[in-house]
């Protein structure tokens, strides 16, 4: 694994508030309802990884924490791929491809933990479904509870089967800023509330 390199050199990604709101101004009315978002950018740093566009198993994607309320607006390195491509047909979990979520506004999210290989606490998929484009020849819209979860990644993979992950070196971080601002906007029913989560498109 030495050589290995999944975080993009320019470090991580830096928008204005200012930009930002303009970014999400299609989704405002239904923001006002949620006063935690998160907001993922795909490719934001289109020229990080091989192609020079956006790829998967490299951490160039934003992930941003927005909670006007509290004065917070961090950006962390993110991914909002799947980590390797897997084509597949259909909606059975034996055949079906690997999942993209598609963008928007997805109101499906609450404090949960993550069941994968290490399980942790996370932002989950827990109060809806989504809708994900699956690797296929072409790919295919499929829409579920599929668990794309907001999560913690790794070092030498994105560590991701359609979730949207994070460094490990930056997810302390971004959780315990959410956690905590979860506990201040919602106090003892911080783990019932529903966090929004808007996937954008560089």
């Amino acid at each position: 694994m030495v050589g290995i390199r999944i975080l993009p050199d320019v470090g991580r990604p830096q928008i204005s508030a200012t930009n930002l709101e303009i970014l999400l101004q299609p989704f405002q009315d239904q923001l006002q309802h949620y006063p935690l978002t998160i907001i993922g950018i795909r490719g934001f740093f289109p020229s990080a990884g091989p192609t020079g566009e956006n790829d998967r198993n490299i951490y160039d994607d934003a992930i941003i924490l927005r909670v006007p309320k509290l004065g917070v607006l961090s950006a962390f390195n993110g991914n909002t791929d799947p980590t390797r491509v897997h084509q597949g047909w259909g909606t059975s979990e034996q055949t079906r491809g690997m999942a993209v979520l598609k963008t928007g506004l997805w109101s499906v999210y609450r404090f949960d933990v993550h069941h994968g290989s290490q399980p942790h606490d996370a932002i989950c998929q827990r109060a809806g479904k989504v809708t994900v484009m699956r690797d296929g020849n072409p790919p295919y819209a499929d829409t579920g509870n599929f668990g794309i979860n907001i999560h913690r990644g790794g070092y030498t993979k994105t560590s991701s089967l359609g979730c949207q992950t994070i460094p490990p070196a930056q997810w302390d971080e971004f959780y315990g800023l959410a956690c905590g601002a979860a506990k201040q906007l919602w106090g003892m029913a911080w783990k019932n509330e529903v966090v929004a989560y808007v996937l954008l498109e560089n």
